[in-house]
Parts: structure tokens; sequence; C-alpha cells
């Protein structure tokens, strides 16, 4: 498409012995250079032209020129003007500007053999400065339990039954499904092993024990963390970006009481529920699972289990859900209050608590592990 004074580069041969010029005409602005479809063939003409340093450029008949167009020149010169160069007097002012700007360096910095101490050093306040605050939000519910004890009538009930049916009862289906998978597996597996020894009737001892003791609550856990937990996290942050806990703040409501400990009381409620559903589902499809591989009856299934797991490991696996329940709520809580007023935070913070919590849960499950190591058994 043909625009008026679009932009045109023509080369001149004047008297024989004097150098040759390059006239430029039209409007060297980007509109017109994109309107046009020059840019590619303009760009190729002064690419032809860099190797000639005895060329006079004439860039007075220029109708308009921008930044664009100007840098397009200064490629072509290799960031120098060149020695015969005409412009009009708004044009000096244009490359002169360009000419300083290519000019600027960046200032070169020394690699420093010590950056892995500061970044040692900065990990480790970091990590210290998230301890302490994790402390002080426990000792917060600690007293607003408390409170909520002494007043019960004035207490947040409506807020933790929310709590009860968001993180407990919503998470039933993808609890049994994942726990009646896990059952199947791991029932599956050691059915074929067992066969190899003639220890079929043990199928019931190793599922029992590892679901009830350990696989069940662990499982539980982990979804209600990446589900839950992440849930609790970015509704802190969206109140926090959309400056709701400050109204509270201003209105004399605490965050802790309405907020925090509501949470906390719910998933200490919910997860051992959660966990005896979820031990429920892996003992189903462990038991499906026996039933194809070694033609054991649920019937008998159902005879062995009481005696396979002593009734210690079901009160370890119900600590352990009330446990890991807590340890997700604060967690959840903690990254959450900590979240700054932008969409970044809210993301990145969303992401470092769900990690952080499976890592918590983690951990104390290890915990668990080593301080009743001889009980259960």
């Amino acid at each position: 498409m043909q625009i008026e004074n679009a932009p045109t580069l023509t080369l001149e041969s004047p008297d024989a012995g004097s150098p040759q010029s390059v006239v430029a005409n039209g409007i060297w602005q980007v509109h017109a250079l994109a309107q046009c479809g020059a840019i590619k063939t303009i760009n190729a003409t002064l690419t032809s032209l860099k190797d000639k340093p005895a060329l006079v450029w004439d860039l007075t008949q220029i109708v308009r020129l921008d930044h664009i167009g100007a840098q397009m020149f200064w490629n072509a010169w290799g960031k120098q003007r060149p020695a015969q160069l005409q412009l009009a007097e708004k044009q000096e002012e244009l490359f002169k500007r360009i000419e300083e700007a290519s000019k600027l360096q960046m200032p070169r910095t020394r690699p420093n053999r010590f950056n892995w101490v500061m970044t040692l050093g900065s990990g480790m306040l970091n990590f210290f400065e998230h301890t302490q605050g994790f402390i002080r939000l426990i000792g917060q519910v600690v007293q607003d339990i408390g409170r909520f004890i002494r007043h019960p009538m004035t207490g947040p009930w409506r807020e933790v039954s929310a709590n009860i049916f968001h993180s407990g009862f919503q998470a039933l289906g993808i609890t049994a499904l994942v726990g009646f998978l896990i059952g199947v597996v791991l029932s599956y597996l050691s059915a074929q092993q067992l066969r190899m020894f003639g220890g079929d009737m043990y199928l019931v001892n190793i599922l029992g024990m590892s679901v009830i003791r350990e696989l069940g609550p662990l499982l539980a856990a982990i979804l209600v963390a990446g589900r839950s937990g992440s849930s609790i996290t970015a509704q802190l942050g969206v109140m926090r970006v959309t400056e709701e806990l400050d109204a509270m703040l201003v209105m004399g409501i605490s965050h802790g009481y309405r907020l925090i400990m509501p949470k906390v009381v719910a998933l200490a409620i919910s997860m051992p529920l959660l966990v005896v559903w979820t031990d429920a589902m892996a003992l189903i499809g462990g038991m499906v699972s026996a039933k194809v591989e070694l033609n054991l009856s649920a019937r008998y299934f159902l005879q062995k289990l009481p005696d396979a797991v002593p009734l210690s490991n079901y009160i370890i696996g119900l600590l352990k859900g009330t446990t890991f329940g807590m340890l997700i709520a604060l967690v959840s809580c903690h990254f959450g209050l900590r979240i700054k007023p932008n969409t970044e935070s809210l993301g990145r913070g969303t992401t470092t608590s769900v990690v952080t919590a499976i890592t918590v849960v983690i951990l104390a499950d290890a915990v668990f592990a080593i301080i009743f190591s001889g009980v259960g058994f």
C-alpha cells in the first residue's frame, strides 16, 4: 500500500570523481515504515551501504524523523557519524542523544568469591525470621483457643463449621479415590512377592500396618495440604491484596480469632476423620486386590485385621491426623499473612505454602516414627 511521503533512499552519482551521495526522503517514523512495508527493503539497502565510508549522507529532505528511523541510520553507520553528513537542525539534536546513549557502558562487576557465604547467611536469616513468626503465630493461636474455651458462646462457630465443610467434607472424594488406588497397588505388589514364599496370610498384616499407621495419615495430609492449604493461603492473600485484613483491624476484629484459630480447630477436627476415611478406602482397595490375586475373601480379611494391627496403631494414626491438620493450617496461615498486596507475591506465597506444608508434614511423620518406634508391634 502506497502512502504519501513514503520513506525512500536514493543513491545519486554527481560528477565524475565526486563521491556518491545517499539522499533520504519522506516520513521516517515508525507508523510510516510499518504501513508501507518498507522496513525490510530499507534495512537491506542500508546494510549494503555499510562498507562505503566515502558516501555523503543527506537527511535534510526528510519530512519527519523519529527515534526508530534515526536508529536505523545509526546502525547502518556502525554506531558513529559518517565523515560527510548533512542534517537539519532538529535532526542534529536527535542524533546527539543517540550518540550520547551509545557511549554509556554498563559497570563491570567483579565476581565475589564470598557470594555463597552471603547467600547462606541470607537464607539462614530468612529461615530464623520465618521460625520466629511461626512460633509467634502458635502462641497467638493458643491464646485464641483459651479465649474460645472461656467464652464459647461468643466464639466463631460458623467459621469453624464452614472450614470443616470445606477442608473435610469436600475432600472426601479425592481422598477416597487416592486411598482406594494406593490400597490396590500396595496389595497387588505385596501379593506378588508373598506368593513366591507362600506367605499369603501375611498380606493382611502388611497392608493393615502400612495403611493404618503410615500411608493413611500421610496421604490424607499431603492431599489436604495441596488442596485446603493452598486455599487457605490464597484466601488470606486475596484479603491482603483487597485490604480486607486492614479493614478488619480498623473495625477491631482480630485476625487470629476470626480467621486463623477457626482454620486450625477445623483441620484438627476434620483431619482424623479424613484419616479414618482414607484408611477405610485403602483397605477396601486392598481387599479387592487380595481377592483377585490371592483369592482371600473379605470376611477373612476383616477377621484377621484386628489381630494383625494392634489398637495403638489406630491411636497413633489419629494422633498423626490431628497433628498434621494443625501444622497444615498454621503453615498456610503463616504464609498467607506474609503475602504482600500484589498478585506476584500471591502466587509465589501460595506455592511456597504448599511445598512447606508438605515438607513439614513429612518431617513430623519422621518424628512420629522415631518417638513411637517401639509402640504397636
